[in-house]
């Protein structure tokens, strides 16, 4: 072999380190703790930050998995290929969260965090979870979320935010450009064109992802406090407990017997990593994500489908959550939940756990859902766990992202669509955040 054709590693850019902004998103959160903690005026005042950064990503989200589906279908041109990663992927998703929804039973039936907590549900403020217990009849049942699946229009589901309804327009408009052949190939560039300038404004909106992050974690800090952590604070370390476990026994194997580090993957996605931890939401980083996975050396055509039916369907840490919180209600309201009766609740959430794709903050309303379907735990208890959500949320979410990202690289591998020399340069190299140019030329004619 000639060595011009070994693969070179790539050279990292030393910058200082207060310019990563893995640190500068850590730094915003650790400030948001303490500004949130002691001063909660000025924490509650920056709730506007972390929802205006939210707001801006999930503006661009659609028009990202539009153009990624869209490409990577088009572009496949093997349709077999196509319906192949698309099987493969769902298979992987359903194997993955059936696991996790076990670990959640056994380790919240071992640990016990309910026990002992004697809470009488006719006592409990019915109205903090009536919101909830109202949106549940929209996951229950299971032909209003086939049809929901089918948008009214071909933009309803932009308008809405709702991804699996984009998806669903994202994939038949791929097999219609595929089916076009040649006379595609124009749309196909326009949609390039298109997606670069979208990319532009989210390494914009990256530049202000500190500031995003210290203002949703001082919201949340000032608004629950350490008291709400103290007082179910068993339940909020078991769970993180339990997430560590699905690490260890679940996605590390997955990795390692894939051929790569689940460590250094982790390490290269670093800033969306701990820019959900401070905002709770997924979809903050699905662009970035979706770019980074394509950089490692994932065919872009099986990028595309596998990350957003991933975000729909392979809801790791959710389904972690939605098993262990379950349990837990039931020790808490001392509710008798027997195997038999634990074992209905899991092929329940096995239905309603994929109910919530892509309807923003509708974790607790699939798990009233999932306990108003199995009429054994009074779904009113879910007003116990209000208060601690938006920490269990951030450890779920968290699981979620490593999830997908660790689908996308297993389907790519399995497709033999993955570069793994490049895949090795790149994550023995770390990830270099790119500058972003604001200024722009503008040519005049005269």
């Amino acid at each position: 072999m000639d060595m011009k054709d070994l693969p070179v590693p790539r050279q990292k850019t030393r910058k200082p380190f207060y310019r990563d902004v893995s640190f500068q998103v850590f730094a915003g959160i650790v400030i948001g703790v303490v500004v949130g903690h002691y001063w909660p005026d000025i924490g509650r005042a920056s709730q506007p930050l972390g929802d205006a950064f939210i707001k801006l990503i999930q503006m661009v989200v659609g028009p990202i998995i539009f153009c990624s589906v869209v490409s990577g279908i088009a572009n496949a041109g093997d349709m077999k290929k196509v319906g192949r990663v698309a099987v493969k992927a769902l298979i992987y998703f359903e194997v993955i969260t059936s696991i996790a929804l076990v670990i959640g039973l056994v380790t919240i039936n071992l640990l016990q965090p309910g026990v002992g907590m004697n809470i009488d549900v006719n006592a409990l403020d019915a109205g903090a979870a009536s919101n909830y217990i109202q949106q549940a009849n929209h996951f229950v049942s299971t032909s209003a979320f086939l049809l929901n699946l089918i948008p009214r229009t071909m933009v309803s589901g932009f308008a809405n935010g709702d991804i699996l309804q984009i998806l669903f327009v994202s994939v038949l408009f791929g097999f219609g450009l595929a089916a076009a052949g040649e006379r595609a190939k124009p749309m196909l560039t326009v949609l390039e064109s298109f997606a670069q300038g979208v990319y532009w404004i989210i390494g914009l909106a990256m530049k202000v992802s500190p500031i995003a992050a210290f203002g949703a974690i001082a919201f949340t800090v000032s608004r629950f406090g350490v008291g709400s952590l103290v007082a179910l604070g068993k339940l909020v370390g078991e769970f993180y407990l339990t997430c560590l476990l699905f690490f260890v026994l679940v996605l590390w194997p997955v990795a390692h017997f894939s051929g790569f580090s689940l460590l250094k993957l982790m390490r290269y996605i670093r800033s969306e990593l701990l820019l959900v931890i401070g905002t709770s939401s997924s979809e903050s980083v699905f662009p970035q994500l979706l770019k980074k996975l394509e950089q490692i050396g994932c065919e872009r055509s099986v990028v595309g489908l596998v990350l957003p039916g991933g975000y729909s369907f392979n809801h790791d840490g959710t389904c972690l959550y939605f098993a262990a919180v379950a349990v837990f209600l039931a020790q808490a309201t001392n509710t008798s939940l027997g195997w038999e009766h634990q074992l209905g609740l899991l092929l329940v959430l096995l239905i309603t756990s994929k109910g919530g794709a892509g309807v923003a903050g509708s974790a607790i309303a699939v798990l009233a859902a999932t306990l108003a379907a199995t009429n054994t735990i009074p779904v009113a208890s879910i007003a116990v766990i209000l208060g601690v959500h938006r920490l269990l949320s951030s450890a779920f979410v968290f699981v979620n992202i490593t999830g997908n990202a660790v689908a996308t690289v297993v389907v790519a591998s399995w497709e033999k669509a993955l570069d793994r020399d490049k895949m090795k340069a790149e994550l023995d190299a770390g990830y270099v955040e790119p500058e972003v140019a604001i200024s722009a030329k503008v040519a005049v004619t005269h």
